[in-house]
């Protein structure tokens, strides 16, 4: 999670208390796996921190010129976000955690995360002129590689993931026939792009990451705080404003998130405590932005991972899925917002005073702030470009309209914590992308998919 994620957009009104960067940390630890890592500073926070944004920089270059194999480029990718979960993230959530301490099991788990997808890479050729004829020694690295991606998946994502995985694993275990169905297994998991370096990983690797890079960009030039005025100037002073704004703001927000817990610690922190201020009970408050913050997932142009996946499953646009995804998205929030304008009705709750709230005018000169979201929707929907292409402009266009922005104007600092964001949140995708990839690989070959 990005640090200026963590803390809180101050854009309340003076007289509501705002939660403390520390409160919203210490929530996010308890509840979010993402935000459950490892105590770096001074100069081995520094090291992570530029090791991160090298890791950006160089997939970007490899997403644009590289002319290397697929897979290759696959198991470089997924070498890396493997190294980097094994440093940022401890076996177990709500450990006590020593500063800058990494335990030896995860220094071993780390370099064998990274030899076992290397190998592929190293050993390309042999492993091509084996084919299905892997030995023993490829089957044990082939074991290994989904152990390790495994134990990540467990420490990022979760328990559920991995056990939908272990039940198709098994049924592709089943013999049905097969004369040696582990090697087999093996093989098409792990050394075909039909498993972990499978449709998912791609996706992952050539663009999906490109647009969580861009999201924590454009979350750098103070775009949230925009969305977040925006949303008091519009709906504040109505029946119940508050609850409204969340819903609003939290619409406006998922635009450039594509993130659930992102969009709920950015606008959350903020209008959970307006809600509270004005009479809602702090259970429907809590319920109120979370509910919201969910349908940044399918809140077009940026939307989660699944949908750039269901593009490239179904052969269409993405364009085309962002298209179809705006009315789902639109009933969605209009739900919520019902049903807040419904409950305050109950309660009898009335929004803030318009002396609170910010003038409309006084945004209308802070509009340049969506040019790079404007340009990057122009670019997708005429498919005149590719995907990457794209982002990687629209990103660049962000750093431009960062520099303009004189109440928030974007640094070197902020580049560095923007690429440090990307990957962190590129991180997550990644580690669910493979286990998807593990899954698919498990359908396609045994038949099932058919």
């Amino acid at each position: 999670m990005a640090e200026h994620e963590k803390q809180a957009v101050n854009t309340a009104p003076a007289d509501v208390e705002v939660g403390s960067a520390e409160d919203v940390e210490a929530v996010m630890k308890k509840y979010d796996r993402e935000s459950n890592v490892r105590i770096w500073t001074g100069f081995p926070a520094q090291l992570v921190r530029y090791g991160m944004a090298l890791f950006m920089l160089t997939m970007i270059w490899v997403s644009m010129f590289s002319t290397a194999e697929g897979s290759v480029r696959r198991c470089f990718f997924l070498g890396i976000v493997l190294a980097f979960v094994f440093i940022m993230y401890p076996i177990k959530k709500n450990m006590k955690l020593k500063p800058n301490h990494i335990p030896i099991y995860d220094v071993v788990l780390l370099v064998v995360a990274v030899g076992v997808y290397f190998y592929q890479i190293i050993f390309k050729e042999e492993l091509i002129a084996m084919g299905r004829r892997i030995g023993t020694p490829q089957i044990i690295i082939g074991i290994i590689a989904i152990l390790v991606l495994v134990e990540a998946c467990r420490r990022v994502v979760g328990i559920p993931i991995i056990i939908v995985a272990a039940a198709f694993v098994a049924y592709t275990l089943l013999p049905m026939g097969a004369d040696k169905p582990l090697q087999g297994t093996i093989y098409n998991l792990v050394y075909t792009t039909n498993g972990i370096i499978g449709t998912p990983i791609q996706v992952c690797s050539t663009y999906i990451f490109l647009f969580v890079l861009f999201g924590s960009f454009l979350e750098a030039t103070g775009i949230a705080a925009f969305f977040i005025d925006c949303a008091n100037s519009i709906a504040g002073a109505a029946t119940g404003g508050p609850a409204k704004v969340a819903v609003i703001s939290s619409a406006l927000c998922g635009m450039v998130s594509g993130s659930s817990v992102g969009n709920t610690v950015t606008t959350g922190s903020v209008t959970i405590p307006m809600m509270k201020k004005t009479g809602y009970q702090p259970q429907f408050a809590g319920a109120v932005e979370a509910a919201s913050s969910t349908g940044g997932q399918i809140m077009p142009p940026i939307m989660g991972a699944a949908a750039f996946l269901m593009a490239e499953y179904m052969g269409i646009p993405y364009a085309q899925v962002a298209l179809k995804a705006i009315l789902p998205a639109v009933l969605y929030f209009t739900g919520i917002y019902i049903a807040v304008h419904l409950e305050a009705k109950r309660l009898g709750l009335r929004g803030l005073s318009k002396e609170e709230l910010p003038k409309i005018k006084n945004l209308l000169p802070k509009l340049y702030l969506l040019l790079p979201l404007i340009i990057l929707v122009v670019m997708v929907s005429t498919n005149m470009y590719t995907m990457q292409f794209s982002a990687s402009v629209a990103i660049g266009i962000t750093i431009l309209v960062g520099l303009v922005n004189k109440d928030d104007r974007i640094t070197l600092t902020k580049c560095l914590d923007a690429l440090e964001a990307g990957g962190k949140g590129t991180i997550t995708v990644a580690v669910a992308c493979a286990m998807a990839g593990l899954v698919a690989g498990c359908i396609t070959s045994t038949g099932l998919a058919s």
